[in-house]
């Protein structure tokens, strides 16, 4: 096993009787692909969701870089390295695109927003900085068009980028990819695989599209009722009797590449 850089440790969290998390205990490696699957109900996002900051686990606990960041706030796991996007999109539609990835550059340089009182274009790292990361997810050419009036997957696209800009060494996406028309979907793809390929970040993904998982995962960690179900490469995970009962009745898992 590589570098580990994230980790939990028998994390669950219980509402009223549903275990949604049932002690789970994985690592995630550094500069690998994760994929996260399950059925629906399956507890993927909620386990992000403990991951993030978002919900405080009834028992267990989360290492992010072997440090024991359970008691800490999203906004504090942020500034410490891990970024997160959601199954909706979270943009400003009021904002341009370039406003959007702007905000979020100014944050990830600790620019005090009561200190810019002058044009934003006279900071220019921040502004080329911005300009960068439009390019890199190909939005360079809609910078003044308001993120409401985007497509949805030039929006996807856009929370991308704005988390991107923290410059977050664990990426953790839920299924950045709904709502795409088919069409859409490719780009992405690409896009994921370009920010892989350049080792920006280590990236944990839950998705249901299957040509993404094939496509971009060097490990493959399935979750069933709560539980940790079956993890390895996608062969592997692809021929476990547990993931086929499970995930598919009994078919088979196709994401062996």
């Amino acid at each position: 096993m590589g570098n580990v850089i994230l980790r939990t440790e028998n994390l669950s969290i219980q509402f009223g009787a549903l275990k949604a998390v049932n002690g789970v205990s994985l690592s995630i490696e550094e500069d690998k692909f994760t994929a996260i699957l399950g059925p629906n109900g399956a507890g993927k996002t909620t386990f992000f969701n403990l991951v993030s900051g978002l919900y405080k686990p009834t028992s267990g606990k989360v290492f992010f870089k072997e440090k024991d960041v359970t008691g800490y706030t999203p906004q504090q796991r942020i500034h410490a390295g891990m970024g997160r996007s959601f199954q909706l999109t979270n943009v400003f539609p009021a904002l341009s695109a370039h406003e959007n990835v702007r905000l979020s550059v100014q944050s990830a340089a600790k620019v005090k927003f009561t200190k810019l009182i002058k044009s934003y274009k006279r900071y220019t790292d921040i502004f080329e900085e911005t300009n960068r990361i439009l390019k890199r997810i190909l939005l360079d050419d809609k910078a003044d068009v308001k993120a409401g009036d985007l497509t949805h997957g030039e929006q996807r696209k856009l929370e991308l980028g704005m988390v991107l800009a923290q410059k977050p060494e664990v990426l953790l996406l839920d299924e950045p990819t709904a709502g795409m028309s088919i069409e859409e979907v490719p780009i992405m793809i690409d896009l994921l695989k370009s920010v892989k390929d350049a080792g920006e970040t280590t990236i944990v993904l839950i998705e249901h599209k299957m040509t993404m998982v094939k496509a971009l995962s060097d490990v493959i960690v399935v979750l069933a009722n709560g539980e940790l179900l079956c993890e390895g490469d996608p062969e592997t995970v692809s021929n476990d009797p547990a993931v086929m009962a499970a995930y598919l009745g009994g078919g088979v898992v196709h994401v062996a590449t």
